[in-house]
Formats: structure tokens, sequence, C-alpha cells
């Protein structure tokens, strides 16, 4: 259990946020909707607090929010629409899904192994101060535990995440509405992943078209709310292996060694203390460069069930499915 500080709106409670959130802790805030639970989408470990923080059951992509449009060509490439887009509804409540710019610092776990990014430019003028404070993306979902109610003050923050993060900014109770649009541009037809704060309507008005519906056939999750499936590697995925065999790769947890990891095509450890969180913090990029060895199969040793285990194997799971 961690002191959680509850931080006023003023000059000192935003500079004390903004370090906490520089420094890899995890700040609740409020947007124009509900509060958010914020945290450095550029620090992997951090945003794996997240997930820890809100007991959430498995990755999905987070949305990553910025003080302004040009911070976030930083990390999305904008086509045309996508440019359109921006200029209209920024500052609002409007999630642009874009591809990763070649600049793009959000982590892998922040995108949920994706080649593209959730990104957003809230109009609240405390989530903008705080923002322009950070000087980085914040990875913010709702702050409360998975499952439970939105909370639209600090007290419902508090009730649900008190000992679990570091500071909540008290910026009275938010503007209670329905959470951000969310559309991404990825080329072809504009897709309305989620319906939300600016209507279809006026989006379909500005470009000129009707939108898509949902995500690709067969994709994966672009934007939080879509069904979790996430990155999946190349290679297959075996799980809870015991023994590696010649030419797998091999991810494992902890201190142990499996018989035939010398032979391993390449090996790679989530965490050699067992630490869930760091583990979490490591799993996309790990996979990425396990696949990247071009063994056929990664072999995927035992980890724990418990606290942060749980989303861990979820996204394991997915990965080792037929496909």
């Amino acid at each position: 259990m961690r002191q959680t500080e509850r931080l006023a709106a003023d000059a000192a409670g935003l500079a004390r946020a903004a370090d906490i959130l520089r420094d890899g802790g995890l700040v609740a805030f409020p947007t124009e909707t509900v509060y958010g639970l914020g945290a450095d989408a550029t620090d992997a470990e951090a945003v794996a607090g997240i997930y820890a923080a809100k007991e959430r059951p498995s990755f999905n992509p987070l949305i990553s929010h910025l003080d302004s449009f040009e911070s976030a060509r930083s990390q999305g490439w904008f086509d045309e629409t996508a440019t359109r887009l921006a200029e209209a509804f920024w500052p609002g409540p409007l999630t642009l899904v874009v591809p990763v710019a070649p600049s793009c610092t959000v982590s892998d776990l922040a995108r949920a192994g994706l080649d593209s990014v959730g990104l957003r430019v809230p109009a609240h003028p405390l989530a903008h101060a705080l923002l322009e404070r950070t000087g980085r993306p914040v990875a913010a979902p709702s702050a409360n535990r998975s499952g439970r109610v939105s909370p639209t003050d600090a007290d419902h923050v508090l009730g649900d995440l008190d000992g679990r993060i570091d500071a909540v900014l008290d910026g009275g109770a938010a503007q209670v509405g329905v959470e951000s649009t969310i559309v991404s541009c990825l080329g072809g037809t504009p897709r309305l992943l989620r319906p939300g704060g600016v209507p279809r309507e006026a989006i379909e008005a500005l470009i000129g078209m009707k939108l898509e519906e949902g995500g690709e056939a067969g994709s994966g999750p672009l934007a939080p709310g879509m069904l979790a499936s996430h990155y999946a590697p190349r290679a297959q995925v075996r799980l809870n292996a015991t023994s590696i065999q010649p030419g797998e790769a091999a991810l494992l947890f902890g201190p142990g060694a499996p018989q035939g990891v010398e032979a391993a095509q390449a090996t790679l450890n989530l965490s050699k203390n067992g630490d869930l969180v760091e583990a979490a913090a490591h799993l996309f990029s790990y996979l990425r460069q396990l696949d990247a060895s071009d063994a056929t199969t990664i072999a995927v040793g035992p980890i724990p069930e418990t606290g942060l285990g749980e989303a861990i194997n979820d996204r394991l799971r997915r990965a080792a499915a037929d496909r």
C-alpha cells in the first residue's frame, strides 16, 4: 500500500502531479467526462502500474493524451482525413487511431503491441495544464477498478484506488458525459470504433463520407472497448513449457532455468526476480524480439495467475490460439 496524495488544482498541485508522472507514478485527474488514471505512456513499467491498480484482466490498447495536435504529430502519422478531424475537434472528446510515427515514444504495452496508437487532446483545462507540464504522452483509462463505476470526483477515485495510486488531482466534480468518440484513420474509409462525445453526423459532415463500422474483420482491437486480441507473433506459442526443445525461442519468468534452455534459438526472461509488473512491462517487446529470432515456436515458461499474472496469461493464451 502506498500513501495516496490529494492534490489541489493549483500551481503547486499541478507541479507535484507532473513530477509524479515523470517519475513513473500514477495520478488520477479530471477530463471532460470522468477522472482518468494517468501514467507516463512512454514508460512501460508505469503503464503496467495502471493495470495493477485497476486489476484489469487483459491488456487492451490505452488512449494516450497529449497537450496539443503538434505533440500528437510526433506520436502518430496523420493523413489528410485525420488532420481535418484533429483540427476540427481537438481539444475535445475525440480519439483518433492512427499509424505510429517513426518518432513515436508510446510504449508497446500502452499500444497493446499494435502498430497503431490512439491519441486524444482533451479539452478540460486542468487536464491540459497537467499534460503541458508533464511534457509526455499520458495513458489514462478511467480511474476505477476494472468493472466498477467510472469516477466523477476525487472522492470516487479514492473510494476505489486509495493506497493503490500515488495521487489524485482534485478538480472537483467532472462534467459527466459520454466517453470520447473513437475513429480509426488507418487507410481507406475511416471507421467508427466507439460512439461518444463527438456525434457521428458531425464527423461525416466534415469528411464528406459515411464512416465504416467497427474494426476490420479478423483484426485485433484498435482501441479500448473492443474485443481483446492483440499483436500475435508469426511463431507458434507453446504455454507452460517446463523444458525447451532445440530451436525454440524461450520466454521465461523467474529465477529458474528450464531443461534444454541452452539449446534455445533465443532466450529472454520477463523478470528474473519474479516481479509481475516488470514482466507486464516487457511482455510485448520481448514477444517481438523472440519472433524476430525466426524460431518457429516460442516456448513460454509457467507464469502465476495471481495479480498481473492473470492479464499476462490472458494475453499469452490469445497469442497461442489457433489463427
